[in-house]
């Protein structure tokens, strides 16, 4: 792989494409049928206690996700870019909303009653991933849920030139490796599926699990 820091290649891709990756997010709202996340997050919100404390990686500017569970719970967002921050405090005020590498965090063991993850995780080196499952298993409540999307192809990373107009990086184990990662950081099933998007004209897979901590 070339000599580069995915890290800000990320932070550096969202902030160029925040404002055309949320018009991309606002056509899926429109669409005649719910989105994955949006399905994914009322089944989420019918199982969380009120005003519950849920922390979302990679909130972009808010929308859907934060916008949603703003409703019913606490939410704490982090998000890589700056600009994708700025349009989430726009958006969603009563949340708190922080600019951060996922990796870097630090919160009190059995804090949260959930963790969301959309499009997110897969921008991590994929040993960062595994390290990360094993975090948000700690931050968790017994009991609590973590609901989050993974790659499916075999791919230790990789760089999209034209990503939205701009480059991006991605990295991910295969499906059954992904399972395998949340099974033993202590999690057990609710629901798993592999569905496919369109990204602007492109057909991409992901791992979607829905699963609640042991």
């Amino acid at each position: 792989m070339m000599d580069y820091d995915p890290k800000r290649l990320v932070e550096s891709g969202y902030d160029h494409v925040a404002q055309h990756y949320l018009e991309f997010v606002q056509r899926d709202l429109q669409a005649e049928k719910p989105s994955a996340r949006l399905s994914y997050l009322r089944e989420l919100l019918k199982r969380l206690p009120h005003k519950a404390e849920v922390l979302e990686l990679g909130c972009g500017a808010g929308v859907p996700g934060t916008q949603l569970l703003a409703q019913q719970a606490h939410v704490t967002g982090i998000d890589i870019s700056a600009t994708q921050i700025a349009l989430a405090r726009q958006n969603i005020p009563t949340a708190t909303l922080l600019q951060a590498d996922m990796m870097t965090l630090t919160f009190p063991p059995a804090f949260f009653d959930a963790i969301v993850a959309f499009y997110s995780v897969i921008h991590l080196p994929r040993t960062e991933q595994a390290i990360l499952l094993g975090r948000l298993a700690e931050w968790l409540r017994p009991g609590g849920y973590i609901l989050v999307n993974l790659g499916v192809v075999d791919d230790s990373g990789s760089i999209e030139p034209d990503w939205l107009g701009t480059a991006m990086y991605w990295s991910s184990y295969d499906a059954q490796t992904n399972l395998d990662l949340i099974l033993q950081a202590g999690f057990t099933l609710i629901e798993t599926e592999i569905l496919t998007d369109d990204e602007d004209r492109e057909r991409v897979s992901f791992l979607w699990i829905f699963a609640e901590k042991t």
